[in-house]
């Protein structure tokens, strides 16, 4: 074979894998599909061609659509969830797209997963021609070409060009749905014009076509609600900026303590402003950020997540956080989940922590089910006195309930126990151990606002606070409590100091 011939044949090969390949991703891509928890719902991500976002909400209200959100579209059909009414569902709809930076993650990391198994996927297909060239050798790739001049040959080569039309099935039509017959109309077009709504969100598109009286209405309360809640939680997050707090001086670090959000997203972009105000490079979380620990409240983990992405994060679940979602969620993010174990710290010191025991489905020390409260804190303190007995004396316990610690503090092994659970801020209260030492006891009020179990809102139920730890060669010395109230307004503990030891 001449070298001319040689390089038409490689130039053709090549054409026909990339060809091949492209094709195969393509179509692998636009018929994928994943299942996610997004907005509280299992939801169907599915990629589309057309540059827009579509939201199925199902039956009972409307669908939504984004206009050109990129260059490759998504359809997410939402499923099943848990909710008490359709209220509810909507006004839990209007405060996450307060927020939406996690779930708009969450979904453009879904998309990109299923594009690059697709590329994969094609990319071995594409190979398949060029393998199956090499595998014949020349003799053999002669008789085959040989053999398409017969009969037999041509018969095989129209079932091969007829193969992909079979499976394609151009021809296949279905009968339109009520959903396709309807129109979509803008947000602003659906109101009228004596309706005032939000910039940002008059050009969102509603399929008008199965839109009820009660469901106009319903779509129009949801916006008053994402309106207020985003002026609230977006005021609160700008003006932390201008707080009097006591920033991390040299050699210093500080970690920001939040506890009991439950599900109240709004409130972690002003937490993270307050971190940020002071320097914060550290994240403890103390627990109950669900009111059930149900996978449906993924959401809110998602917005902690993201809020404090690029933080070190440590955390333990609450009484609230039921069962083992919580924690293995937060973990396959990137959270440090303490179980007991006492870890490095990132001011220089160590850590211990270990979920709260009364939660349903927990109450183990490893593998060692049926422990009490007490029991639990008798364990916990164990390992903190251990870790000083090896000359590591624990500078944080980060429990649910401060209580859970007091057998450490007690014993003088550990020089700060935080936590959270009674929505009421206390501390720093000073605690003499067995043999002299002193320790302290904080407890962070309800990040959240939460009243209850649960603090979705417009604005906080209650005044809403966060914990600023201050660390120096690795040991705190110094606690300040930042408050928000219900009206917006601010309140500023003054910076405590403390000397344990």
């Amino acid at each position: 074979m001449s070298s001319a011939r040689r390089l038409l044949v490689g130039v053709a090969l090549v054409g026909l894998s990339v060809t091949l390949g492209l094709a195969v991703a393509v179509s692998l891509f636009l018929t994928s599909s994943r299942t996610v928890v997004l907005v509280g719902h299992d939801t169907v991500v599915r990629p589309t061609l057309g540059g827009d976002a579509v939201v199925q909400t199902g039956p009972l209200l409307p669908d939504l659509r984004f206009r050109d959100v990129g260059p490759v579209g998504v359809d997410l059909a939402l499923g099943k969830t848990e909710v008490g009414s359709i209220e509810e569902l909507v006004e839990r709809y209007a405060l996450i797209a307060g927020d939406p930076t996690a779930p708009i993650d969450k979904v453009r990391s879904v998309v990109v997963d299923m594009a690059v198994t697709a590329a994969l996927r094609g990319v071995a297909v594409g190979l398949l021609p060029v393998a199956v060239f090499l595998l014949l050798g020349r003799h053999r790739r002669g008789e085959l070409f040989r053999g398409l001049r017969t009969r037999q040959g041509a018969a095989a080569g129209v079932l091969f060009l007829a193969l992909p039309v079979l499976v394609w099935q151009p021809w296949e039509s279905r009968e339109r749905t009520q959903e396709e017959q309807g129109e979509w109309q803008t947000l602003a077009e659906l109101a009228g014009p004596d309706v005032v709504l939000p910039d940002e969100v008059r050009a969102i598109e509603v399929r008008t076509g199965p839109v009820t009286t009660q469901s106009k209405r319903l779509v129009l309360s949801a916006i008053d609600t994402y309106d207020r809640s985003k002026e609230f939680y977006s005021t609160a997050a700008e003006g932390a900026a201008d707080l009097d707090l006591r920033a991390a001086e040299e050699g210093e670090t500080v970690a920001l303590l939040v506890s009991d959000r439950h599900d109240n997203i709004g409130m972690d972009r002003v937490a993270r402003a307050i971190g940020d105000r002071v320097g914060a490079t550290v994240v403890l979380d103390a627990g109950d950020d669900t009111s059930t620990g149900a996978p449906w409240e993924a959401f809110s983990l998602d917005s902690l997540t993201a809020a404090f992405e690029d933080w070190e994060r440590f955390a333990v679940a609450g009484n609230h956080d039921h069962g083992t979602f919580v924690s293995t969620y937060l973990a396959d993010q990137g959270w440090t989940m303490l179980d007991g174990e006492v870890v490095d710290a990132p001011w220089g010191g160590t850590l211990l922590g270990v979920d709260d025991p009364r939660s349903s489905g927990l109450g183990n020390w490893r593998d060692e089910s049926g422990l009490s409260f007490a029991e639990m804190g008798d364990r916990l303190a164990d390992a903190a006195c251990a870790a000083a007995e090896d000359g590591e004396q624990v500078s944080t316990v980060l429990v649910h309930d401060a209580n859970l610690g007091d057998e450490a503090l007690d014993r003088g092994c550990v020089d700060l126990v935080v936590g959270g659970h009674t929505h009421v801020q206390a501390g720093p209260d000073p605690v003499v151990g067995d043999d002299g030492a002193i320790g302290y006891t904080w407890t962070n009020g309800t990040t959240g606002g939460a009243a209850y179990a649960i603090a979705l809102g417009s604005k906080p139920r209650r005044d809403a606070d966060v914990s600023l730890i201050t660390y120096a060669d690795g040991r705190p010395i110094g606690l300040q409590w930042v408050r928000l109230r219900t009206d917006g307004s601010w309140a500023v503990g003054e910076w405590s100091p403390i000397v344990p030891g």
